[in-house]
């Protein structure tokens, strides 16, 4: 705060009274006037109610004016007051102010005070352009959060899209390998489908074959009696071969080609012939009415060998017809035998 130019000095005239302001008439209880002129350094700040507002901004309040004029032309008019009351002078803060000459005319009427303060039109447009400036500050505020929320929109369908994009490609790549296992299971069912159709068709292509070089021992025949048959007729217990029955003297024929290991009269078999395969199978064909063949004799497939009788221990005129692989003692089942060579009795 700055400090009060001090005022002129007013001439003391005892005993004279003045409209405004003076020393005269005092009374007897008031001491000798002193010229009392308040320097910054003898001034101490106000306190209580009467403190003076700080100034603020760059103009001044109406209130401050108005009481800063009051006291400067109060001083300058009276000019100098005193009194002797025993207490330091009071500290006043006073505005900066124009000289307070400066505050008459020449006519002796007030001028306008001249100060700082801010025209009420500035303030206007002041207050105004601040109005704007907020309003455009808000609706910058405003657009910005739009934007921003408008953005986090995108962003989250971008990431929804993405998401059923990345699921679609799942779904598509598990239909994809459950068609691809689809397929493949039925390439490989018809694989093995068409596998199985070609050992089928070389089985019987060889079988085939085989029955070319197999044949059946007789014909004109009725199978009786089976391999492994129960029955008393037979001292075993069951039956030992496959029964052929046909009438006496029919063809017996060699299965295959081989060799005639035995040929003669062999018990409860009758007429017997024993041809032994290249592979060491003997086959038996018993119960013959005649022999047409010897032991060491060589036959080729198909070959008559004898004839279809009842001799030995039989019931009927029949081929017994056993079948030894490697020359065992216990024979297979014939009817298995030779199903596996073509033939089907």
């Amino acid at each position: 705060m700055a400090s009060n130019r001090p005022a002129p000095e007013a001439p003391f005239v005892p005993n004279q009274r003045t409209e405004s302001f003076g020393p005269g008439d005092r009374h007897t209880d008031e001491g000798p006037w002193e010229e009392w002129n308040p320097t910054e350094d003898s001034l101490r700040p106000a306190r209580g109610r009467h403190r003076v507002a700080k100034q603020r901004g760059g103009g001044l309040a109406r209130s401050s004016t108005v009481l800063g004029v009051g006291v400067m032309a109060a001083v300058g008019a009276g000019g100098m007051a005193s009194a002797d009351t025993g207490k330091p002078p009071v500290a006043i803060s006073l505005p900066d102010l124009p000289a307070v000459g400066a505050l008459f005319d020449g006519s002796g009427g007030p001028q306008a005070p001249q100060g700082s303060a801010t025209p009420l039109s500035d303030v206007t447009e002041t207050s105004t352009a601040t109005g704007r400036a907020a309003t455009g500050a808000g609706e910058a505020l405003r657009n910005r959060i739009m934007a921003q929320a408008e953005q986090q929109r995108h962003h989250a369908d971008a990431e929804a899209q993405a998401a059923a994009e990345a699921a679609a490609a799942k779904q598509a790549d598990r239909a994809a390998a459950r068609a691809k296992q689809e397929a493949e299971a039925k390439a490989a069912a018809a694989k093995q489908k068409a596998d199985e159709a070609a050992r089928q068709k070389a089985e019987e292509a060889r079988l085939a074959e085989l029955a070319r070089q197999y044949t059946l021992p007789t014909s004109s025949y009725t199978l009786t009696s089976t391999f492994g048959q129960a029955g008393s007729m037979w001292s075993s217990g069951h039956h030992t071969g496959l029964d052929f029955a046909a009438p006496t003297g029919t063809l017996i024929k060699a299965v295959h080609s081989g060799t005639v290991t035995q040929a003669g009269w062999a018990g409860a078999y009758g007429y017997r012939t024993v041809l032994t395969l290249d592979d060491g199978t003997e086959l038996w064909f018993c119960h013959q009415s005649s022999l047409n063949v010897s032991a060491g004799q060589k036959v080729g497939t198909g070959e008559v060998i004898g004839r279809v009788g009842a001799t030995g221990n039989v019931t009927g005129p029949h081929l017994h017809l056993e079948v030894h692989p490697d020359g065992q003692a216990a024979g297979t089942d014939p009817m298995t035998w030779l199903r596996g060579k073509g033939l089907t009795p």
